[in-house]
């Protein structure tokens, strides 16, 4: 090589390499502008994330990935760091999570309830029962062999809630061939499939019923007690136990999810002219399952635009 070449080669690698450089210098950045929100398949399902999520990022500039899973295994990727933010509703465990230091300043966002679903004919004869006396028929109904339950039994906050209703009547779920309890170990729009297909039961968040019920043949049985509400928190990851999460950017995501503009987008959210989530944050939240408490208030206050519910 001649050495007009090999200036010419030296001067094309420096500037491929200065473009690669400027390139990954604009993903980082890019990416430093992103975080991960590890939320329910609910949230995901029912089209509420696709609504809200646009109007944040075009005023932060922030980007939100969605992780939709069960509440059981995204409470897990925000333990290992994995998320920077959890939007979930298992209170119990929630506050675990809290107590445990892997999440801090929880706060409660919007809320609905769960619904027992089935087929039209109703053979374990639910519907418009209280859910003590639906899940004593469904076990009776389930022995005779009349009928077949379908869990999630994927750990999720609704798999948390159905085995608790179990638990009203002391029964312990058995699931197996043969049996009439059957766990699909899947999210809930495949298990709402799967019941769906085999004409059987199961237990279901309003907000994903209400965006798919127009695809299936079952019915809604028993709906609106108290036991059947459910709220959703939002939690931050701590950034002491992991200090690779964005603090301060899931800081602003939530801060947008608790403020006034936030809360009425949630409440504003709806299909076939029916809300899907109510609006949870700050006082009075109590009466939807979800305790707050003014140290709460006090610290969302102060980076939502001095929003209190």
């Amino acid at each position: 090589m001649n050495k007009k070449n090999k200036i010419l080669s030296i001067v094309f690698i420096l500037t491929i390499s200065t473009l690669i450089g400027i390139s990954t210098s604009f993903d980082l950045l890019h990416s430093k502008n992103r975080i991960i929100l590890a939320t329910t398949t609910s949230t995901y399902d029912s089209g509420l994330l696709d609504y809200i999520l646009p109007t944040f990022e075009e005023k932060s500039g922030i980007s939100v990935d969605i992780l939709s899973v069960g509440t059981g295994y995204a409470l897990e990727t925000g333990r290992r760091g994995d998320a920077d933010v959890l939007l979930v509703h298992s209170r119990t465990r929630e506050d675990e999570f809290v107590s445990n230091g892997y999440g801090i300043h929880r706060a409660c966002i919007m809320y609905n309830d769960f619904i027992i679903i089935g087929p039209s004919n109703d053979p374990a004869s639910i519907q418009g029962n209280n859910v003590s006396m639906a899940m004593i028929n469904l076990k009776s109904a389930g022995e005779l062999g009349l009928i077949k339950f379908y869990s999630r039994g994927d750990g999720s906050g609704t798999n948390s809630k159905e085995l608790s209703l179990w638990d009203l009547i002391n029964h312990t779920t058995n699931s197996g061939i043969g049996r009439w309890y059957y766990e699909t170990g899947a999210g809930m729009g495949n298990t709402l499939i799967v019941a769906d297909e085999n004409s059987g039961y199961t237990l279901i968040d309003r907000g994903t019923w209400l965006s798919t019920k127009d695809s299936v043949n079952l019915i809604l049985l028993v709906e609106g007690e108290e036991v059947l509400l459910n709220p959703y928190g939002a939690i931050l990851v701590n950034p002491e136990i992991n200090l690779s999460v964005k603090y301060d950017l899931a800081l602003e995501f939530v801060a947008f999810l608790t403020s006034k503009e936030g809360q009425e987008l949630i409440g504003n959210y709806k299909l076939n002219n029916e809300t899907l989530f109510f609006p949870s944050f700050g006082h009075g939240n109590e009466i939807y399952g979800c305790s707050t408490t003014d140290a709460e208030i006090e610290f969302w206050r102060e980076h939502n635009g001095n929003y209190i519910g």
